[in-house]
């Protein structure tokens, strides 16, 4: 089968290759589009991940890990940035875009890649990093474009379209080789395929990732090789095996199917990303729930999506021991944003509601470093390039907002401010251990949210006008995080 190979070979002010040495490990990234915590490491007894819960099980995976923005450009220009959004652009997918995509090479590095290239890394990207599918920047129906959304950060940036021809295609690609927009949104937001791995674009970013790892382990040069996987996000695509793991019957519906008590309407969202596909079974709406038959099939398909992609990170691990360098790479797996599976009567990211904004973390060191097991600190995206160049002996190339969880991991005291801040829909998010606290900046009422997640897990109660005292304070903590970006 014919193939298109998107390959960029980037040379700019990045330093030269330095030798392999024990206190510069390689770091394996993988992220994963759409994935809320709904693995068996966490607690899920339905959802089959063995591959994930394995390397959870062999280093730490975090409990309580909150993005800053519940869409993926945002959430990922926060995680390669260290930093809080502070304008409109930057709680928006076209951030890269708008930011870093043609703009010449400055002192100051464009990405937490960016650093680790300056610093000797032989950089690899690999599917979906930043926001573009190929890490370039054009439309959903567009011909894939030549301007880089992070044009000094990768050597190589890599990506297989199999059939779909190009990069938004695959992503919104069916089996056939027809995409979302191919069939004019003529399609339904899941699909069980009669094909094997290799005929969804997972199984191809894997392949990829695997060649990928045979050429690092002949290099003598640390690297960073970021894999980008689709599954599962919409649609809700797996080969036909992955959907026999699962009995439907047993999949389970959301806790509170509509909206939590004493909110407004406009604190949710109408799933218009899932309702753009035409040919779904039913619509949604805020008022009008999907049936408990429909929503089971969806839970089905998201289920057979995360097994699907849990066997493609299988895949890669396995590659990672069978060439050695799992003896010094740093392995991590994040989600990118959460995703309401029908909780409080959405379908879909977009919301400042815990279902949105917790996501999967999950890190592996080399060696015996690992706190081993889950870690119930609160961490922020934005944590993570501060702690991977300390891990790394690489210098922070500027001042962050995140900051390193290392040794909060390392059972250091709680010094009061071990909360995470989010950002969307006019708002502003504060979550500490017990609580979340929401500010809207908006004319509908309640502008204010307090759930307590020890009573009320779910957030299916809004407590602030019933507990002024919690909200009194935590308004200053959640001020705090106030970058101007809503006023």
């Amino acid at each position: 089968m014919k193939y298109f190979l998107l390959l960029l070979s980037l040379f700019s002010l990045s330093g030269k290759g330095i030798p392999r040495k024990p206190d510069r490990p390689n770091i394996l990234f993988l992220a994963i589009d759409d994935l809320r915590p709904d693995l068996g490491i966490y607690g899920n007894a339905v959802v089959q991940s063995p591959n994930i819960d394995g390397l959870a099980s062999q280093g730490m995976h975090f409990t309580n890990h909150y993005v800053q923005v519940p869409t993926c450009g945002a959430s990922r220009s926060a995680l390669l940035t260290g930093l809080r959004p502070r304008n409109g652009v930057q709680i928006n997918n076209n951030v890269f875009e708008k930011q870093t995509a043609g703009k010449p090479e400055t002192t100051r590095p464009e990405s937490l890649v960016h650093q680790l290239r300056r610093n000797g890394y032989y950089t690899v990207g690999i599917g979906k990093i930043s926001h573009a599918v190929d890490g370039r920047v054009y439309a959903y129906d567009d011909a894939p474009g030549d301007v880089m959304e992070l044009p000094h950060s990768w050597n190589e940036f890599l990506f297989n379209p199999g059939k779909w021809k190009d990069g938004w295609d695959a992503f919104f690609g069916y089996a056939s080789g027809e995409s979302r927009q191919t069939l004019e949104g003529k399609v339904a937001p899941y699909e069980r395929g009669n094909v094997d791995d290799m005929g969804y674009p997972d199984g191809l970013t894997a392949a990829l990732a695997i060649e990928q790892l045979k050429k690092c382990s002949k290099r003598d040069q640390p690297f960073f090789l970021g894999v980008g996987f689709f599954k599962p996000h919409l649609p809700f695509t797996a080969p036909d095996a992955y959907w026999n793991l699962y009995n439907r019957e047993a999949m389970p519906l959301a806790l509170s199917r509509t909206a939590p008590e004493g909110v407004s309407l406009a604190s949710l969202q109408n799933s218009s990303e899932f309702n753009s596909y035409k040919s779904g079974d039913e619509q949604v709406t805020l008022q009008h729930p999907l049936s408990e038959a429909y929503s089971k099939k969806l839970v089905h398909a998201y289920y057979a999506a995360i097994s699907y992609v849990d066997a493609q990170v299988g895949k890669v691990l396995d590659e990672l021991k069978r060439t050695g360098l799992d003896k010094n790479t740093i392995v991590v797996l994040w989600g990118d944003h959460g995703w309401h599976l029908g909780d409080h009567g959405v379908w879909g990211k977009h919301t400042l509601f815990e279902y949105s904004l917790k996501s999967p973390l999950i890190i592996k060191l080399p060696g015996k470093r690992n706190a081993k097991g889950a870690i119930g600190n609160v961490i922020e995206s934005i944590d993570i390039f501060p702690t991977l160049l300390e891990w790394c002996n690489v210098p922070l190339p500027y001042a962050m907002d995140g900051r390193s969880f290392t040794e909060r991991i390392n059972n250091k005291p709680n010094n009061g401010e071990e909360v995470a801040y989010s950002y969307f829909n006019k708002g502003i998010s504060l979550r500490t251990d017990r609580y979340r606290l929401t500010k809207y900046f908006r004319k509908q009422e309640p502008a204010i949210e307090l759930y307590d997640h020890f009573a009320d897990p779910g957030e299916q109660r809004n407590i602030a006008a019933s507990a002024p005292d919690v909200v009194r304070q935590l308004m200053p903590l959640l001020e705090k995080g106030n970058t101007g970006l809503y006023k």
